[in-house]
C-alpha cells in the first residue's frame, strides 16, 4: 500500500499533459466564458479472462481522487492516453501489455464505442474496446512502466454487476458502462 505524505499544490507553469485556458465566446448573442483543459484523448479496454470467468482491471492511485476521498485508489479499465502517432488499436494493445501483462493482437480487439469524458472542462474522447484473454496470452506481470504503481485485479463475472454499482469502490463511468455492455452483449 502506498504512503502519501508531504502534499502541496502549485500552479502549473510548464504542464506536460494538461493545458488550461479561458474560452471566451458568444452564445445567442450573450458573451460567456468557460475554463477549459486541453487533454489527450484516450483508449480503454474491457478485458475478460475466459478461463477465470473474470474481468481484469487495474487499481491505481489517482492524486485528484485522493484530494476528494482521502484514499485515492481507483478501479479502472486498462487504459492509456493517445499521445503518439499510433492507431487506437495499437495504443490499446500496448497498454494491455504494460498494465496487465497480456499480449493481445490489434485485430482481436472489438470496438464497443467512443464517447466524450470530462465534458464540463475537457471534452476528451475515449475509444472503448473489448478483448478476451487467457493464461497462454500472459507474457508479464503488468503493473505499468517506469514509476507507475498499478495493481492488476480480477472481478468475477458473478460479482461484476454489484461491483459496478457499489459506491465504496472509486471507479470510472466507462468501467460501469463496459460492464453493462458486456452483460447485454456477451453474457
Amino acid at each position: 500500500m502506498s504512503i502519501i505524505e508531504d502534499i502541496s499544490l502549485h500552479p502549473l507553469t510548464e504542464p506536460q499533459f494538461v493545458k488550461t485556458q479561458l474560452m471566451r465566446y458568444r452564445q445567442n448573442g450573450t458573451p460567456k466564458m468557460w475554463e477549459i483543459a486541453h487533454v489527450h484523448d484516450s483508449v480503454a479496454v474491457l478485458l475478460y479472462h475466459k478461463q477465470k470467468e473474470a474481468f481484469i482491471l487495474v487499481k491505481q492511485f489517482r492524486p485528484a481522487v485522493f484530494l476528494r476521498n482521502e484514499e485515492g485508489f481507483t478501479h479502472e479499465l486498462c487504459a492509456g492516453i493517445c499521445d503518439k502517432e499510433s492507431s487506437l488499436e495499437q495504443i490499446a494493445v500496448e497498454e494491455i501489455m504494460e498494465e496487465c501483462g497480456y499480449e493481445v493482437k490489434p485485430e482481436a480487439l472489438e470496438k464497443i464505442s467512443g464517447f466524450y469524458t470530462s465534458v464540463g472542462f475537457a471534452g476528451s474522447k475515449q475509444a472503448l474496446f473489448y478483448a478476451e484473454v487467457d493464461e497462454q496470452m500472459r507474457k508479464g506481470e503488468g503493473g505499468g512502466i517506469e514509476h507507475e504503481e498499478i495493481e492488476v485485479i480480477e472481478v468475477a463475472v458473478d460479482d461484476a454487476y454489484d461491483f459496478a454499482l457499489n459506491e465504496s469502490y472509486a471507479k470510472t463511468p466507462g468501467l460501469m458502462f463496459a460492464f453493462l455492455w458486456w452483460f447485454k452483449n456477451k453474457s
